[in-house]
């Protein structure tokens, strides 16, 4: 039963099949019979993981593991804050890690909000209302406006019956049903005109449907399977910081192994050389790195924050900054959601509307110029037709502070209560002054003709003083039809054949351009004709003219996207509204490039993974998708090795934002079910503010590997010193202590500092970061070696002098301890100046990032205390420093610097002369 083609069987097939009738419904039996066998009409969650084991599958990760061994370690040395600095990072990411699983997993329950809590069901002959979930195949449904669509239904009658599926199918408008028969095989889910779908909602009319599929099976149960089955993707940050730190721990353990068997083959004792050992080890693993990482993404989050863009998941912060690929849904996300009428036609003049949005201000034009429409019957009889033969009503949402407070420069908000494409015309006729509350006194409504799906139009019986009129609005075609009259240079004549030719052209031009076009008619009246039905009232018409409406671009993201061609990320529309549509819109905003490709539904179906691979780095518009099909375009990127960012808003985009590297659901618009299945949530739902994210996304993860080269490098130098002394037979230059100290104290505070830095200048004119680059790609391995290197050299070298200028002095050693100490110190405090930028110490103004200036600062002061106050020379085995010792320490720590500073504008000065004369810019896309 499942792989029945339901739009295809006419009513006496599908009642015969489900065992259902018209008169009387579902037998009350059968309906229990089968409500056991199927089961209820809901949504499975999945098997759910209790809190307790999600909070303890936390502890399985390798840096975790890492973090425990060190706490371990710094226990046993009687380092106690040190283990409880570390434990509080422990528990700090376990709580993280927690909170982001256990919200993920609420994606399920908010898509069970959408299901219906009861319907209107015929069981044995008796209409009942009976809750949702049971519901089964076979059940006669009834449905009005307003009503949740409670299952999958086959529809057997509808009268004037739209329906919203937006949230489903991507479609901008509700969707007119009908109970016909629909003989095409394979069907969108937006073309399925005769079918109704659980969690879609009535808008207007009504309509009595069988039921076909229930629970999981429907539609929006598919949807649910998708999200269960998807599995989130591991960011790039988590990956790289898994690589460093299994990385880490086999270089510190091997070099740690190497110091101390050095240590006692030189003659040290092996239990000094075991603790030095081990503190090394404890060293030269940043147990601090995911405490910074933390802090840095969490104060991205909160900047990100003021730029409209709310993070759910903080490793994803990063994974924007390397998105190659942002696969955008078009409706409320590049465009408004908002119906526009653009373009007006009367009697072969071409006119054009301004404004945007609900916001009833605009003009119209003709040829440039402004219309005066106090003297065009045309127009005028037009927007009366707007305003009149129309349900819709726009409301001013402005409060009474802002109505009081003249001085704010603030813009009333307007929101629309009906129909779209209705709440269009009232915005046409309001902002052109004909609102149908001042045409209310003029003229009164005396019956209605609504819209339905065979007549595609609708018309309005009006009274006036002088006498009735008839208003019809509806489908160019059919209602050129019924018209014998046209409106042409304000004056009324027959709608001869050219004429009605002229028109058509003019309703097939709008159509090409992706406007939903509609066309007007009038009637007046005399005393004696009879307009008790439909076909008396809507003849012999007068045609009035045709408007241009479209769900607009945003008029901001044409600039956003340009943005992201600069900085190398191309953007893909993937829509389910029309493919004619989907391309104008992406003409408008700049997305399709010369030769670029737009695909529709039917054919993405055709292809499979293979050849969908094939041709998916050249494609920029998808429209007519489903699910399934957002799910495939997004794997089928990931397997080109892209990064992706989906954005999406509605339950149908859930499956796809969820599998993609990064998903981002729009806060206004959004359904709970796309937001609790991404993490990024853009607050104002605005397609730039996803630029802004990017933005931040890039210079976050710069700022990781900024302090990685200062961690790293400055424990490469710390591993080296011991490591070369232990080679050259010497004595410890640093006791475990000052090591501990150093780890925790220096590297700590100007790490976090750098993790505020600002983004240097041309952040955003790079290409994105591959996929799988490795953390330490773009010479930063080199860096922290080369730099470690010189570190541990000069810090050794001024322990070496100053151990020699001490002579017999049996304080000789410890002074020598404290020297090098002090280098090692200012060393490192120097270099992470030079970590700031990618090019040089000389390259950026080293006083802009004040956070650095005082995280500086504070650990030169604690530097001094550990060497001046006596209460704490004895616990880190130092003694105050003079004159001479000072200019040994800052010549030795300042060489490291100086010699990289050189190196690296003679290494600038050669690749200037190596480039071209005449050097290529950055691609540009054939426009």
């Amino acid at each position: 039963m499942e792989q029945m083609k339901w739009h295809q069987m006419d009513k006496e097939g599908l009642l015969q099949t489900l065992g259902s009738s018209v008169e009387n419904g579902l037998n009350p039996s059968a309906a229990a019979d089968r409500l056991e066998k199927q089961g209820h009409n809901e949504l499975s969650e999945g098997e759910r993981i209790s809190p307790i084991l999600l909070f303890l599958n936390q502890f399985k990760d390798f840096m975790v593991l890492i973090l425990m061994g060190a706490t371990l370690i710094s226990g046993l040395l009687g380092e106690y804050l040190d283990a409880v600095t570390i434990i509080a990072i422990i528990v700090l990411n376990a709580v993280l890690g927690f909170m982001q699983e256990f919200r993920a997993e609420k994606s399920l329950r908010a898509l069970k909000e959408l299901s219906a809590p009861s319907a209107k069901v015929v069981r044995g002959g008796e209409l009942m209302t009976v809750p949702a979930r049971d519901l089964v195949p076979g059940d006669l449904v009834y449905l009005e406006s307003g009503d949740r669509v409670p299952a999958d239904l086959r529809f057997i009658e509808a009268s004037s019956c739209y329906v919203e599926e937006s949230a489903l199918t991507g479609e901008s408008v509700p969707v007119g049903k009908h109970a016909a028969v629909i003989d095409e095989p394979e069907l969108p889910l937006g073309d399925q005109r005769n079918m109704g779908f659980m969690g879609t909602m009535v808008t207007r009319g009504t309509a009595k449907g069988v039921v076909i599929r229930t629970g999981m099976a429907t539609e929006m149960g598919k949807i649910a399977g998708l999200i269960q089955e998807t599995e989130s993707m591991e960011t790039p940050l988590q990956h790289r910081l898994e690589q460093l730190g299994k990385l880490l721990i086999v270089v510190a353990l091997g070099l740690t192994v190497m110091v101390v068997v050095a240590g006692i083959l030189h003659g040290q004792p092996a239990y000094g050389m075991f603790l030095a050992g081990v503190s090394l080890a404890v060293a030269a693993i940043p147990e601090g790195l995911p405490a910074i990482v933390t802090i840095a993404l969490a104060l991205g989050v909160q900047r990100m924050i003021k730029r409209k863009a709310i993070v759910r998941k903080l490793p994803s912060v990063e994974t924007l900054g390397c998105a190659s690929v942002i696969c955008s849904d078009k409706t409320g996300t590049l465009t408004q959601n908002k119906m526009t009428v653009t373009h007006v036609w009367l009697g072969g003049r071409r006119l054009e509307v301004t404004g945007e949005g609900y916001d009833p201000t605009g003009a119209i034009y003709e040829d440039g110029k402004p219309l005066d429409i106090k003297h065009d019957q045309a127009i005028k009889r037009l927007l009366q037709i707007s305003a009149l033969c129309n349900n819709a009503q726009l409301v001013c949402t402005e409060d009474a502070d802002t109505k009081r407070s003249k001085r704010k420069e603030t813009q009333p908000e307007w929101e629309l209560k009906g129909d779209p494409t209705e709440g269009a015309l009232a915005v046409l006729a309001t902002k052109l002054g004909s609102s149908a509350k001042s045409l209310e006194p003029l003229y009164q409504r005396v019956k209605e003709f609504p819209f339905d799906s065979e007549r595609k139009r609708m018309s309005v019986l009006l009274a006036h003083q002088g006498g009735r009129l008839l208003f019809t609005k509806g489908a160019p075609d059919m209602l050129m039809e019924q018209c014998d009259y046209v409106l042409w240079d304000g004056k009324v004549m027959p709608f001869t054949g050219t004429l009605k030719r002229k028109c058509a052209e003019a309703g097939e031009q709008m159509a090409q351009s992706a406007l939903r076009v509609l066309g007007f008619a009038y009637r007046d009246l005399r005393a004696n004709d009879r307009c008790e039905s439909e076909e008396e009232a809507e003849s012999g018409l007068v045609f009035v003219g045709l408007a241009g409406m479209i769900d607009p671009p945003r008029r901001e993201v044409k600039d956003a996207i340009a943005t992201c061609r600069r900085a190398g990320i191309k953007t893909v529309m993937i829509t389910g509204d029309h493919l004619l549509t989907a391309e104008a819109i992406a003409a408008q905003l700049g997305i399709m490039p010369r030769g670029g490709i737009a695909m529709s539904g039917k054919q993405l179906e055709a292809m499979d993974d293979e050849q969908l691979d094939k041709h998916v780095d050249n494609t920029y518009v998808y429209a007519r998708v489903s699910p399934e099909h957002k799910l495939r375009i997004v794997k089928a990127l990931q397997r080109r090795g892209h990064v992706v960012a989906m954005t999406g808003d509605g339950v149908n985009d859930a499956p796809a934002i969820k599998a993609a590297d990064i998903g981002i659901s729009m806060g206004i618009t959004g359904t709970d079910v796309s937001k609790e299945a991404s993490a990024l949530v853009l607050s104002d739902d605005n397609f730039s503010t996803i630029v802004a994210a990017i933005e931040e996304g890039r210079g976050i993860y710069e700022n990781i590997r900024k302090f990685i080269r200062y961690l790293l490098a400055s424990n490469v130098g710390e591993i080296l010193v011991m490591f070369l002394a232990m080679m050259a037979g010497l004595p410890l230059p640093l006791v475990p202590i000052q090591i501990l100290w150093v780890n925790l104290v220096t590297d700590g505070l100007p790490a976090m500092a750098l993790g505020v830095d600002q983004a240097e200048s041309d952040l955003m004119q790079q290409k994105p970061r591959p996929a799988k680059e490795n953390i330490f790609a773009r010479r930063l391995g080199w860096k922290i070696i080369s730099r470690g290197v010189l570190i541990g050299v000069c810090t050794l070298g001024a322990f070496w002098i100053a151990l020699r200028e001490g002579g017999d002095d049996p304080q000789a050693l410890v002074h020598a301890q404290t020297v090098a100490f002090a280098t090692l110190v200012m060393a490192q405090l120097i270099h992470v100046f030079d970590c700031r930028s990618s090019r040089s110490i000389f390259h950026r103004n080293p006083l802009q990032n004040k956070y650095l200036v005082l995280a500086v600062l504070s650990s030169l002061l604690l530097m001094v205390g550990v060497l001046y106050i006596e209460a704490l020379q004895p616990i880190f085995k130092t003694v105050p420093l003079g004159f001479r010792d000072w200019c040994l320490v800052f010549v030795a720590a300042g060489i490291p610097t100086f010699v990289m500073g050189i190196g690296s504008v003679l290494g600038k000065s050669k690749k200037s002369k190596a480039k071209p004369k005449f050097p290529l810019g950055p691609q540009t896309v054939a426009r």
